[in-house]
């Protein structure tokens, strides 16, 4: 039963080999001799996650002190300033590389050993669940694959994605400006090989099913080493065709789906994220009928919230979040506003206006931040992210400076805590870092801004420092996920509704606990203004007490928000 499911995922994906024996080697790649499987494949369902998680996303290297293992100070910060409040953290990529910070790899099997080695991995992992990143897309030119490929050794020789300058490459979908194609000398002349991202990543050929086969035995080598959330980076890319826009294609919702499979008859119960930054029904289309990512991330919330921050009105941020499906049944979202990489504005087409987005570059560039470009295929750019720290993006609004930037940016973060989903933060948002302008300029990279490295002697002075920032927005946050993570209307599937407040100043969402006893209404002043709402605009159910849960008020027949103010009101006090 299990070998011919594979099989048939296999014979979609490749119809010219032989299904059968292509499926057992996917089997014994997944489950090498040693391990076993399930006898029955994992249900969708909602109890691999609740509302007591959220995670972290940081880089291995965050927090650096020049006498320790990154990783041990990393562990250090996870155990000491958040446990409790965070429970999981995603790790970006932690192997050797050459670019990219991380993202160009050179060795999978390998970690990079100025951050540690796997026992600091499976340290981490044995206090909180791990993400890790299966960068697949492509790999570094200068690691060991791209040298055999172009020394013509099997199997590596048939490894990458070849194309010839005369193919019509015109749809291509591209996330950056540099040339797709790149000429290298290999032994068998000189090929032009295909790179979606930079020329220091190489993009691999999926139609050859060794390069499969060499995936699935890296994620066996994660899961063994403790990971339970494999991230699937830039997988929209991931199968290619001359002629075709090369994002999307069937091939890669296939692979997905085979991925997936394979996951769910893991003893271990192993999470598949797609990272697919790209406009709304394209992204969902990752769930796929239940039976491709377990979770996706929800892009469109960093440029929405920041907008509604910016502006001091809801309206875009509500009109998407009424038309956006729950979740299916065996899935969930990853809410964020702040990643390693920049605030993306493809996944604003069509739900900001180009005069929205202009307001928002001009914002974004007056408190220091930048713009980075996409390659459109009529030859023309578009903005592709801004680049900035969710902290400083957040230091005026589209009227100039204030006096509200502390809570502005706790309002933006407590959105995402609100929300149906799973809650993510990245560490720089944690910890109200400031744009790094000076790792730009000794770069030359935009998204340098964003990956500031903490001497870790300094941020702990910080952190024992109750004036400072640091402490003041790290307290704060992390007092409201304790507070969250019992709230059982918070759990990530709980029912959602987007709140008709009738003032666009309020971003409003009724959730209701999987068992129907606690609902909770999360309201989010996102202006400058004090709103007051009468209670009946909530449909409070009479004969109940209802009081805030994040500051004890009972309510009464008017609601008060003050500037950004933020307000759980339940049922429910748990």
């Amino acid at each position: 039963m299990f070998g011919s499911e594979i099989a048939q995922r296999v014979a979609s994906i490749y119809p010219d080999i032989d299904a059968d024996i292509l499926a057992s080697q996917i089997i014994d790649a997944f489950w090498p001799e040693g391990t076993h499987r399930r006898k029955r494949a994992r249900r969708p369902g909602n109890m691999l996650w609740s509302q007591t998680n959220a995670l972290l996303i940081t880089y291995g290297n965050s927090l650096i002190d020049g006498q320790h293992k990154p990783l041990d100070l990393l562990h250090h910060f996870l155990r000491n300033d958040l446990k409790g409040a965070i429970d999981g953290v995603h790790i970006l990529p932690f192997f050797p590389f050459t670019s990219d910070d991380g993202f160009a790899v050179s060795d999978y099997r390998k970690v990079n050993p100025q951050l540690g080695d796997w026992v600091d991995i499976n340290r981490i992992a044995d206090d909180f669940k791990l993400m890790s990143d299966l960068v697949l897309n492509h790999v570094s030119s200068q690691g060991q694959w791209f040298n055999a490929y172009r020394q013509g050794k099997a199997p590596f020789d048939r490894f990458f994605f070849e194309a010839s300058p005369d193919q019509d490459l015109s749809q291509v979908v591209r996330p950056r400006t540099t040339p797709l194609l790149q000429e290298v000398e290999t032994v068998n002349g000189p090929r032009h090989v295909w790179c979606t991202f930079s020329h220091d990543q190489i993009d691999l050929d999926f139609r050859n099913p060794e390069v499969l086969l060499e995936f699935l035995r890296i994620i066996r080598l994660h899961i063994d080493n403790g990971v339970q959330i494999i991230r699937l980076d830039a997988v929209a890319f991931l199968w290619k065709e001359a002629g075709t826009p090369s994002i999307h294609l069937r091939q890669t919702h296939e692979i997905v789906k085979l991925i997936r499979a394979l996951c769910d008859y893991a003893v271990e119960p192993v999470i598949l994220l797609t990272e697919t930054n790209v406009p709304k029904a394209e992204n969902l289309s990752y769930f796929g009928n239940r039976d491709e990512a377990h979770v996706i991330y929800n892009f469109p919330l960093p440029p929405l919230i920041l907008h509604a921050l910016m502006a001091g009105t809801a309206k875009h941020l509500a009109t998407w979040q009424r038309a956006m499906p729950p979740a299916p049944l065996g899935c969930a979202y990853l809410n964020f506003t702040a990643s390693h990489d920049g605030i993306g504005m493809r996944p604003a087409e069509g739900l900001l206006t180009q005069g929205d987005q202009a307001a928002m570059i001009k914002t974004v560039k007056k408190t220091g931040g930048l713009v980075s470009m996409r390659a459109l295929p009529d030859g023309g750019e578009a903005p592709y992210e801004l680049n900035t720290t969710f902290f400083d993006a957040l230091t005026e609004t589209f009227n100039g400076p204030d006096s509200h930037h502390r809570e502005r940016f706790l309002c933006s973060q407590t959105i995402v805590m609100s929300l149906e989903g799973i809650p993510a933060f990245y560490i720089h948002a944690l910890l109200a870092t400031p744009n790094d302008t000076e790792a730009v300029e000794k770069r030359g990279m935009n998204r340098a801004i964003n990956r500031h490295q903490w001497n870790y002697e300094k941020l702990r002075s910080l952190l024992d420092d109750p004036d400072s920032r640091q402490k003041s927005i790290l307290n704060a946050l992390r007092d409201r996920l304790l507070v969250r993570k019992n709230q059982p209307a918070f759990h990530p599937n709980a029912t959602q509704f987007t709140l008709m407040t009738s003032d666009d100043r309020v971003f409003g969402l009724w959730r209701q606990s999987l068992d129907r006893q606690q609902s909770i209404f999360a309201l989010h002043n996102v202006s400058a203004d004090t709103v007051t709402l009468p209670a009946t605009v909530l449909n409070l159910i009479a004969d109940e007490n209802w009081v805030d849960v994040l500051n004890g008020d009972v309510i009464s027949d008017e609601i008060t928000l003050k500037p950004y103010q933020c307000r759980w009101i339940s049922n429910q006090s748990y």
